[in-house]
């Protein structure tokens, strides 16, 4: 085998590899083991490696490559490298039959490539999470196909020749591929090259305590970026999947992270996705989010967000009232969505539907609020307390009668932002 293709001996910076197949949009459990590789990067100074392994070119999902990247890239995360197996097939070829050549692997009659497990003895490594010595016997390993009829490798050819060429330090994947690693490890040995650190993170699981999965519905982060979910919070949230710092903070930066990140704080139980966890760390990242000035629209605030999600359903409002009604809306939102449900029922986008007891408390109100002189929220209430006094009624009643609801954003405060004409029109 070329030198290029060995483990240099001497010592070497960190270098670890996110290697998602293409077979469909990768679901937020692929997503946190890159993210793992990502900051242990970082926190060592070390490389990142973006690794596309299509070799399985029958289950190969046109826009999965692209939606790949984009995940990543909506996280903030950025790779070092990037590599697309598909591109190295006579690379894997000649080391196929190099181990053919030294009686290692024997060729089948189709035309694949067959590696000869060691039938004597055990194969182990100490692995980095919870620094456990896991070992299997070799006889229990069958012989296995490492290179395919079609002059395509298996994973488990490619896996180990890619690490080793790439110099890959850590292999930081999911605790799935634990009953893998002794074939990686025995091919390691028959190519004569040094092993990787293995660090076998465990799984993801939902609220019915299942492994998340494509098949299982697991969502993507792009699901999650449609349902109003701001990237840093998720970013924050999948790192304490499986993780926690020294102090058990929960809101932590991407510079938290990136000081904080350690392999040795890695949980050894599984993680449980909680969307209402999400949810109220969105909220919190929500509350801290700035709202830009009606005249700077800048790429990255919350107004810039919540009108990108939104398309043209919030075009319409004056910025100076989009900007009031996102400042009374900021304290009661745990995703990007949440504004456009908070804020439309009082643009009158749909004729609500009141019966006679209600139309005439709407003509009430629209009397005594039309007698206002100076708008504000407090003018407001005394006349919604009027009202409830005179019609022995609640508030839910009158915020009905404007909105369809029972709850929902401030009412005065939302009616002074409104206005006392659209108010009123919004009565009729």
């Amino acid at each position: 085998m070329q030198m290029d293709m060995l483990r240099q001996s001497s010592a070497q910076v960190v270098i670890v590899r996110f290697a998602p197949s293409p077979t469909g949009i990768p679901h937020i459990g692929n997503i946190r083991t890159a993210l793992f590789n990502y900051f242990f990067a970082k926190k060592t100074g070390g490389k990142f490696i973006l690794r596309i392994e299509d070799t399985d070119q029958a289950r190969k999902v046109k826009g999965a490559e692209e939606a790949i990247e984009e995940s990543l890239k909506w996280l903030g995360i950025s790779w070092d490298e990037k590599i697309i197996q598909s591109e190295f097939l006579e690379t894997y070829k000649k080391a196929a039959l190099e181990l053919v050549s030294k009686n290692l692997a024997k060729e089948e009659d189709g035309g694949a490539i067959r590696f000869i497990a060691p039938k004597i003895g055990k194969t182990s490594w100490t692995d980095k999470v919870g620094n456990k010595l896991i070992e299997f016997e070799n006889s229990d390993i069958e012989d296995f196909i490492i290179l395919k009829s079609d002059g395509f490798p298996t994973y488990h050819l490619a896996n180990v020749i890619d690490d080793s060429r790439q110099n890959v330090t850590h292999v930081i994947r999911g605790e799935d591929w634990i009953s893998s690693t002794p074939k990686h490890i025995m091919l390691y040995k028959a190519f004569g090259w040094k092993t990787p650190e293995f660090v076998h993170v465990p799984n993801i699981l939902g609220a019915d305590k299942s492994k998340l999965s494509k098949r299982r519905g697991a969502k993507s982060v792009l699901d999650l970026k449609k349902e109003g979910i701001l990237p840093e919070s998720l970013l924050n949230y999948l790192m304490l999947l499986g993780w926690s710092p020294k102090d058990d903070r929960e809101i932590l930066s991407k510079e938290d992270l990136i000081k904080e990140f350690s392999l040795e704080n890695i949980n050894v139980s599984p993680a449980i996705f909680d969307e209402r966890k999400l949810e109220w760390m969105n909220g919190e990242y929500i509350r801290k989010s700035q709202i830009s000035p009606s005249a700077s629209l800048r790429a990255g605030n919350l107004k810039s967000k919540i009108l990108e999600l939104s398309g043209d359903k919030l075009k319409d409002i004056e910025s100076l009232v989009f900007d009031k009604f996102l400042e009374l809306a900021q304290t009661r939102m745990k995703t990007l969505l949440d504004f456009e449900a908070l804020v439309t029922p009082f643009l009158g986008v749909q004729p609500l539907k009141l019966d006679s007891e209600e139309k005439e408390i709407a003509q009430k109100l629209a009397e005594k609020l039309s007698a206002i002189e100076q708008w504000n929220n407090e003018a407001i209430l005394f006349v919604f307390k009027e009202i409830t006094q005179e019609e022995n009624i609640k508030m839910g009643i009158i915020y009905k009668v404007f909105t369809g609801r029972e709850a929902g954003l401030p009412l005065p405060e939302s009616l002074e932002i409104l206005g006392k004409e659209k108010t009123l029109e919004l009565l009729k």
